[in-house]
């Protein structure tokens, strides 16, 4: 008899233990809203959440409502790139509880109309000669529709536009016209961010002169040198009449509540986690140029910049990391 009840509290101790190491080993589920940049951000915290932490990751797709609502239900653990102005509940849902906001990703982010900087400063590798020295803001583009002309209407020039759908597609072309620029150039919508894409690497691969709607991070202004045409200082009550430069974006490090109850030390580790958009941009364009995946592009990335871990993770974690680069 004392033998059996030894037996059965082996058994039941077995049990616990399997069950505490089964809780503990919690999978962290990583919301990816659909961006290049999100998905990039994920790859990096999930090869830590494995190297450093011994935690399994996943991600789980969708749009922004329904990723961000699986957030706060729990569906979803991480938002490692949280757009904040363009999620309408967020901040309540910060003050509320219902999402725990860790930190800042990056919050230097722009987007306006941009030319490549050969336009103003030449490039003496390539023998392009400056052709507008003087432009340096948007209201300058009013003394240069030749130097962009329409090829479907030569008599004006071409101002590349935002994707039509986006709000920023509204505040360009009330831009244009507040700047009455549209009267001397076609303001053309693309269609699609790789037909816009697909502009500007045309021009600036052969070195002609384009003015168009872009934004950062991306792999386009990782890849080539762009310059953005200042605008009036950003002002909330001018900018959606397109009369003042867009507002960068604070994109913010966020977890389910209950993820960040149970795992304690992981949650310090997103806490820092802090890049730039020129890191990010960095980091796409490596990806475009080698056609790399996003384990291999987070792979990359760490290995060229090692110091990021000491930033983010104790000297142990880091070196576990560092290892396994």
């Amino acid at each position: 008899m004392k033998n059996r009840k030894i037996a059965w509290l082996c058994v039941l101790t077995s049990l616990m233990m399997m069950l505490f190491a089964s809780a503990s080993a919690q999978t962290a589920v990583f919301g990816d809203a659909g961006w290049d940049s999100m998905k990039f951000h994920n790859a990096v915290a999930m090869l830590i959440a494995k190297e450093a932490y011994g935690m399994d990751s996943e991600e789980m797709s969708g749009s922004t409502a329904i990723t961000y609502n699986a957030l706060k239900r729990g569906d979803i653990h991480i938002y490692t790139e949280t757009w904040t102005d363009s999620i309408a509940p967020y901040q309540q849902d910060v003050a509320d509880g219902k999402i725990i906001e860790l930190g800042i990703n990056y919050d230097d982010n722009i987007q306006g109309l941009y030319v490549p900087r050969y336009v103003i400063e030449g490039d003496e590798s390539r023998g392009i000669v400056p052709m507008a020295p003087d432009l340096k803001t948007v209201a300058d583009l009013k003394d240069y529709p030749h130097l962009f002309p329409d090829p479907e209407d030569p008599g004006k020039g071409r101002i590349y536009g935002a994707i039509s759908g986006w709000m920023v597609d509204e505040i360009m072309r009330k831009k244009v016209e507040f700047y009455g620029l549209d009267s001397l150039y076609n303001y053309m919508d693309p269609g699609s961010d790789p037909a816009l894409a697909a502009a500007i690497v045309g021009a600036y691969e052969k070195g002609d002169p384009i003015v168009a709607y872009y934004w950062e991070p991306a792999w386009i202004t990782g890849k080539y040198d762009l310059v953005l045409l200042e605008d009036a200082p950003y002002e909330p009550e001018l900018y959606l009449k397109g009369e003042c430069a867009c507002p960068s974006i604070k994109l913010t490090v966020c977890v389910n509540p209950e993820f960040y109850q149970n795992n304690p030390e992981f949650c310090e580790f997103l806490s820092k986690y802090a890049t730039s958009s020129a890191l990010t941009s960095e980091a796409l364009a490596y990806m475009n140029d080698y056609d790399a995946d996003y384990p291999e592009t987070a792979h990359w990335f760490l290995q060229q910049h090692p110091e990021l871990l000491d930033q983010w993770l104790p000297e142990d974690k880091a070196e576990l990391v560092r290892s396994a680069l």
